[in-house]
């Protein structure tokens, strides 16, 4: 019989630079055979779609592209019973081809409620959490807000539904903390050295002993830090505290919601920033994310939102079959498709 599946789970809020942490491990996979499981929340599966661009190439130059199953249908942990459990189940009866398998939480989901699922029977004898990653924006703890956007969390934490609605964003964060056998903080290229050094010292005093903190810039960190960790989490997790071990089940917020746009006009991006700026601006808008169709411009341009900083980036070529089309997913509190429209006048 195979050998246990070790699985990295990688938490941490929206914006922190969960996915391209992943991107850059499928690219530097080392030959290693990689199942990603992503969650979205949208009907377009925007980060699959980044993720299944990140094709490498073997010796002959034969392309991989990596085994990747994306849940599509909402907060992980609210959906662990209906689906994790059945995609779980078909990766392990291919588990002889399968190096690791890497588990993108979403932005606000807690580790440890999706952890507990590995104790499950149907799991436990084919797999095991290798370990926890805790992704934390450098930038957003060094200005004290912890997250990028703290109104944007404050609203979509509701989606989760292991969480008290009610409970302070700082909890939230030290569940994570807690969980977390490795610490990324990220964007310290945003932040000076001495800033960069109390956020570091700051995160060693809220960590268990033993905890380390890594400065990792844009998603580039050796894979051999990054797994390997052995740390059978699902047995440990009296060890992971957590403020929300009793926690009841809540409702989700309805008023939450995501728009998908999807069009054949191209956008300049100099004037689709300045238009999506006014419509953070004038609506609820939290997070947007997807591609651009950039006139006379090969390349695909991806577009990231979270809060009013926007940032953009051109990923690979425009593929000869492949429709070019603006494709964005906005997300938010009561947003209204045909204002969304408005803003980009379409």
């Amino acid at each position: 019989m195979a050998a246990k599946i070790p699985v990295t789970v990688i938490t941490g809020f929206l914006g922190s630079g969960k996915t391209t942490l992943i991107k850059k491990q499928l690219r530097n996979n080392q030959g290693k055979r990689i199942a990603v499981l992503v969650n979205e929340f949208g009907e377009i599966g925007i980060d699959g779609d980044l993720l299944r661009s990140c094709r490498v190439c073997d010796e002959d130059g034969k392309e991989i592209t990596p085994n990747i199953v994306e849940l599509t249908n909402g907060c992980l942990c609210c959906t662990v019973q209906e689906e994790f459990l059945p995609t779980m189940q078909e990766l392990l009866k291919i588990r002889d081809r399968i190096d690791c398998i890497l588990i993108e939480t979403s932005g606000l989901a807690l580790p440890k409620p999706l952890i507990q699922a590995f104790r499950w029977q149907e799991i436990r004898n084919g797999a095991t959490v290798d370990g926890v990653i805790a992704v934390v924006d450098c930038e957003a703890v060094a200005s004290g807000k912890l997250v990028g956007d703290l109104d944007a969390v404050n609203a979509q934490r509701q989606l989760d539904p292991n969480l008290d609605h009610e409970t302070p964003i700082e909890e939230l964060f030290e569940d994570q903390l807690a969980c977390a056998d490795l610490v990324l903080l990220t964007k310290t290229d945003l932040v000076d050295v001495d800033a960069q050094n109390k956020v570091h010292s700051w995160l060693k005093q809220e960590l268990r002993e033993g905890v380390k903190v890594i400065a990792c810039d844009e998603g580039n960190i050796n894979p051999e830090i990054l797994l390997g960790f052995n740390a059978a989490v699902e047995d440990d997790l009296d060890a992971r505290p957590s403020h929300h071990d009793t926690e009841e089940d809540h409702d989700h917020d309805d008023d939450i919601n995501s728009i998908d746009i999807i069009t054949d006009r191209t956008f300049e991006p100099s004037q689709l920033l300045a238009s999506l700026k006014l419509a953070i601006a004038d609506q609820e808008i939290y997070r947007i994310k997807g591609f651009v169709n950039v006139p006379n411009k090969p390349m695909r341009m991806v577009l990231q939102g979270v809060g009013d900083r926007l940032e953009t980036s051109y990923d690979r070529l425009w593929a000869k079959d492949e429709a070019r089309q603006t494709r964005l997913v906005f997300i938010g509190q009561g947003l209204v498709r045909s204002q969304i429209e408005a803003a980009l006048s379409l």
